[in-house]
């Protein structure tokens, strides 16, 4: 099963595409941020289904290639693409992680969806040149194509370690409630429209 849904036909759809950031890497299902938005979407009775489509390890070509099937099948009035990082991490050409962000936020545009993008960075060990590059993409992808932009997903956990499982990556059952913290203000405003 790809997302919840609610008994009756919500008014709008929210699409999260990303990686394991976002797919419940190593923590209970239910309490991974995405399930978080649907609950905080019912205590704000906002009328909207969260369906996730995030895969762990996923790329930017993987989201991309999905990206279509997945729009015409729930016609998404929102995209929230938290994608790239594993990009980052494999040291993937940055040209071909931008292109494949750029395409994904115009596939959701041509179907009239708001798309938010959640920035992300890299440690400073993949070279700074790099990192910089890296992190300076995604504002700029929004810049150039209107897309909501939240400047660093992981920014309220990121400084501190206990928030992140042992492997030093994923965040832990604690840190989502701060992580959706960092995307709800960027969201809110959309879906209370």
């Amino acid at each position: 099963m790809l997302g919840a849904t609610s008994a009756h036909s919500a008014s709008k759809t929210v699409l999260v595409l990303g990686d394991s950031l976002s797919a419940e890497y190593g923590l209970a299902r239910g309490t991974g941020w995405v399930p978080l938005l649907q609950k905080r979407l019912t205590q704000e009775n906002i009328d909207a289904d969260v369906i996730n489509a995030s895969i762990s390890g996923e790329t930017t070509s993987g989201g991309k290639a999905r990206v279509q099937a997945l729009l015409d099948k729930h016609r998404p009035s929102l995209v929230v693409l938290e994608l790239g990082g594993n990009d980052a991490l494999r040291g993937l050409a940055l040209k071909a992680t931008e292109d494949n962000l750029r395409g994904m936020i115009k596939s959701s545009q041509q179907v009239k969806a708001k798309v938010v993008l959640l920035g992300m960075q890299i440690p400073p060990n993949y070279g700074s040149d790099y990192a910089k590059q890296f992190s300076g993409m995604y504002p700029k992808l929004a810049k150039e194509t209107g897309a909501g932009l939240v400047p660093f997903f992981l920014d309220k956990v990121a400084a501190t370690p206990a928030l992140f499982q042992a492997d030093r990556i994923h965040p832990t059952a604690e840190a989502q409630p701060l992580m959706l913290d960092s995307v709800w203000p960027y969201l809110k405003p959309i879906l209370r429209k």
